[in-house]
């Protein structure tokens, strides 16, 4: 049995909330319970890491967590690219994105601990861009 809870909602939130649930063909109280059981799950998978408060996982297309710029869509790896490859400096890499340094920073130090895996994502993107090339 569900407890009702009262709910305020941004009006733009709440239509653009109305819209999907319309979409999906449910109502707004179901698309809000299925969207909180949604992001409860991606929590619960705890793919963040305390040692990198200003990065966080969104899904890709296919579903693969990708390390962003909390707060934006901005991928450690595109970050990673202009450093490595590109030779940008973190200061111009902030203001390229109009990041903070310290988020920058961050991101680059991620890279150094998650090393393996973001090269190896790197890797197979530049894979896939050959192929379709």
């Amino acid at each position: 049995m569900m407890a009702p809870t009262p709910l305020n909602l941004p009006s733009r939130l709440k239509e653009e909330a109305e819209q999907w649930a319309t979409r999906q063909g449910v109502s707004l109280d179901a698309f809000v319970v299925w969207a909180v059981a949604e992001k409860l799950g991606e929590l619960k998978q705890g793919l963040d890491d305390s040692r990198f408060p200003r990065i966080t996982y969104r899904r890709s297309a296919s579903g693969q967590p990708i390390p962003v710029v909390r707060g934006t869509a901005i991928r450690v790896q595109t970050l990673i690219v202009e450093s490595r490859d590109w030779q940008m400096s973190p200061a111009q890499i902030a203001e390229d994105h109009d990041l903070s340094l310290e988020q920058v920073q961050e991101a680059l130090a991620f890279y150094q601990a998650y090393r393996v895996e973001i090269d190896a994502s790197l890797a197979t993107e530049q894979q896939l861009e050959s192929s379709h090339a």
